[in-house]
């Protein structure tokens, strides 16, 4: 099979991020969907330029947008040829208000799997890519997790808080088994710093597929780890709402999901 090159890929995205998202960060102009978070000008213009883009490239593929309405994401995923999942502005609250912390993300899923993973950081021009069972990159330079042998108490942890169980969100902050805690508010970048040796082990409760469907493949290419709390992996090709607890190096993978409890799979 003949993936789309990265460099083309690339070539569509970074103007479109710097033409488009840069110039509308921090204005406050946003209003509010239908279950409580925000969209902004940009992210209907980003997808719209895209989604134009990436079927002029590749008109084989379907795109299924965070934008779209659920018909049009189920459709876009029956498409024999595959997908493009993709989040134009992943970290709109972010994006909105000032908070430096945004990224675009591009995910290619065929026979229900993750081919091609891309996810671009317009504020600090980072690009990280992964393509299935070749590696991934960060600027074009291999990414490469290596075991630091970190004891969980001098972890760093990237966690989202609010959408944990509660139980387990009330364990974390009375335990504190780690050094510290960071929320950066966007999963793209959760997944790509992480896969950077940016932090230890991170753990969110409940993220969208185009959340994790570049992402994921970019940490485990780059050699980390990741699992839902149910057992099962996070990607499964299906449309459906996935919670993530990950790491660097399997020494600590094992002992967070351990001390998270994490169940067996019986898959």
């Amino acid at each position: 099979m003949t993936l789309p090159d990265l460099k083309q890929l690339e070539a569509i995205v970074k103007p479109a991020a710097r033409e488009i998202l840069l110039p509308g960060f921090g204005k406050l102009d946003y209003q509010y969907k239908a279950d409580g978070s925000i969209i902004t000008a940009a992210d209907k213009a980003m997808q719209k330029r895209l989604v134009a883009e990436l079927r002029n490239a590749w008109p084989q593929y379907a795109i299924l947008g965070e934008e779209m309405t659920k018909d049009q994401q189920h459709e876009a995923m029956s498409n024999e040829e595959g997908y493009w999942c993709i989040d134009p502005l992943d970290g709109t609250n972010n994006f909105a208000t000032g908070m430096p912390f945004f990224a675009v993300s591009i995910a290619l899923i065929v026979n229900n799997q993750q081919a091609l993973g891309f996810i671009y950081d317009p504020k600090r021009d980072e690009v990280f890519t992964a393509i299935k069972g070749e590696g991934a990159a960060l600027n074009h330079v291999q990414l490469k997790c290596m075991p630091n042998k970190t004891d969980i108490k001098r972890a760093i942890a990237e966690i989202d808080m609010k959408r944990l169980p509660k139980q387990l969100s009330i364990r974390l902050v009375n335990e504190e088994p780690f050094s510290s805690q960071r929320n950066i508010g966007s999963s793209a970048l959760d997944w790509c710093w992480l896969a950077a040796c940016r932090y230890n082990v991170y753990l969110h409760g409940g993220q969208k597929p185009w959340d994790y469907a570049a992402g994921n493949l970019i940490l485990h290419e780059a050699g980390g780890q990741s699992i839902s709390l149910d057992g099962n992996p996070v990607f499964t090709g299906r449309y459906e709402d996935r919670s993530v607890l990950a790491s660097l190096d399997d020494s600590l993978f094992q002992y967070w999901k351990q001390w998270v409890g994490v169940p067996v799979s019986q898959t």
